[in-house]
C-alpha cells in the first residue's frame, strides 16, 4: 500500500515540465528545450499519510519535433521498489494537455493547464476529485526544484518536494529569472 501511494504521489512531480500557450511560443519552446537530457534527484513526501517517505528518480527528457511539448520517461525508486514514470504533454489549441502514466481515468494524472514564466512553470493537475498545482523552478541550467501541492479547502498544501540535477553534458541556454 505504501508503495502505490508513494508512486501516485510521485506521479504529480512528473508534470513539472509542461507549459502554457499564454506565453510566446518561442519562450515555451526554450523552456522545454532546457529540460532535455538526463535528470537524477532525490525527493521526499513532506505531508500526509506517507510523510517522510524518500525516493530517487532518474528521467530522460525529450521534446517532440512537430509540436510544443515534452516527454519525460524513466523511473523512481522508493526503497527496493522501482516505479516506471512517464509524462507526455503537447500543445492542444490554446492550451497544453497531458497525462502521467495512463491519466486520471487510470492510475495517473491529467495536466489541465499551466503557465511558463522565466525560469519556472506552474501547472494545474487533476485526478478525480484531487486538484492541485506543481511548480518547477530552475535555480541554474543544471538544477531544478519541484514542489507539488494539493488543494485543501482554499489552501494549497505542499505534499512533495524534490531536486533534480542534470547528469548528462547537454548544453542549454540560460533561462531568464522573474
Amino acid at each position: 500500500m505504501k508503495r502505490s501511494a508513494a508512486a501516485a504521489t510521485l506521479s504529480l512531480f512528473a508534470c513539472a515540465f509542461l507549459a502554457s500557450p499564454a506565453q510566446a511560443k518561442d519562450k515555451d519552446a526554450q523552456f522545454f528545450q532546457t529540460v532535455e537530457g538526463q535528470w537524477v534527484g532525490p525527493g521526499e513526501i513532506v505531508a500526509g499519510k506517507y510523510k517522510g517517505t524518500k525516493f530517487v528518480c532518474t528521467l530522460d527528457g525529450s521534446t517532440p519535433a512537430e509540436k510544443a511539448g515534452m516527454t519525460l520517461d524513466g523511473s523512481c525508486r522508493v526503497g527496493i521498489f522501482n516505479q516506471p514514470m512517464k509524462a507526455t504533454i503537447v500543445r492542444a489549441g490554446n492550451s497544453y494537455k497531458g497525462s502521467f502514466l495512463d491519466g486520471s481515468a487510470g492510475k495517473g494524472l491529467d495536466i489541465t493547464g499551466g503557465n511558463v514564466s522565466g525560469n519556472r512553470v506552474v501547472l494545474a493537475i487533476s485526478r478525480k476529485q484531487l486538484n492541485g498545482a506543481m511548480q518547477a523552478k530552475f535555480n541554474d541550467d543544471n538544477t531544478m526544484n519541484v514542489t507539488i501541492s494539493v488543494r485543501l479547502d482554499e489552501a494549497l498544501i505542499p505534499v512533495v518536494g524534490m531536486t533534480l540535477k542534470r547528469v548528462d553534458g547537454t548544453a542549454v541556454g540560460s533561462i531568464a529569472e522573474n
